[in-house]
């Protein structure tokens, strides 16, 4: 269980704290379990953002998907076009801003839902969490990868406001966690989604380049074909020659 935040006031108007504090070693544990991505063969340009992420929820999908979602979403938008029709990717484009804009629907929802019920209940400030906030640099290299990054803090602006119903009892804990889980699952899903779609695009280049590949090898075998069939028509003919010639000597 997390500690509360408790002070007290000295003769000297100081807050002394009786409780330990995080000092960023909750962030260390997340990030040591992050998942390292390989970038160096990313050339293009990206936009700088910094994250705040508050909530563990956020936290942990940002270091464990964002990453892999921004390569496997480079993979489909760059590199699949090197080899495939615009048409096909922009298919698979459409499919994955499609689930991303679902998935920020519902977390819309959600969060003017729980807005509602603070009105309703004269609820007017929320739950802040005693951790430090996770803050780095991250460079969007997509529009898949910006809006997947406002999906995750999306989630983060949700999860306090679903703490702060549960603590006055507005919803139950039950209720508070089945939220959670279904917006963990729908980001995670996302990811997946991605990594579903690149790995598809990455079989048909792969198909591609194996035609490609055969009908340099049949266009190869043609050419080596005719080259034998022209010396095989030309050697006869010589042969001949010799063959008159021994006769008249």
């Amino acid at each position: 269980m997390g500690s509360i935040m408790v002070t007290r006031r000295s003769s000297n108007m100081a807050d002394t704290q009786i409780v330990k504090v995080d000092q960023g070693a909750v962030n260390d544990r997340i990030l040591a379990k992050e998942v390292k991505t390989d970038f160096r063969r990313v050339e293009a340009a990206s936009v700088k953002m910094m994250t705040h992420f508050t909530s563990a929820e956020a936290k942990r999908l940002f270091v464990r998907f964002f990453s892999t979602l921004q390569l496997n979403a480079h993979f489909v938008s760059v590199i699949a076009r090197t080899k495939l029709k615009h048409e096909d990717v922009e298919r698979v484009e459409a499919a994955l801003r499609e689930r991303l804009e679902s998935v920020t629907d519902d977390l819309n929802k959600a969060i003017d839902g729980a807005e509602a019920l603070f009105k309703n209940n004269g609820i007017t400030s929320f739950a802040t969490y005693d951790t430090m906030p996770l803050e780095l640099e991250v460079g969007i290299i997509s529009s898949s990868g910006r809006r997947y990054f406002e999906v995750l803090n999306k989630l983060d602006q949700l999860m306090p406001l679903l703490q702060t119903l549960e603590i006055h009892e507005v919803i139950t804990p039950r209720d508070a966690d089945i939220q959670r889980a279904g917006f963990k699952r729908a980001i995670r899903s996302v990811a997946g989604t991605a990594r579903n779609l690149a790995t598809g695009l990455r079989r048909r280049m792969n198909e591609f380049s194996a035609k490609e590949a055969e009908h340099e090898r049949l266009k190869a075998a043609t050419s080596d074909g005719k080259m034998e069939s022209a010396e095989e028509e030309a050697s006869p003919a010589g042969g001949e020659e010799l063959d008159d010639g021994k006769e008249q000597l």
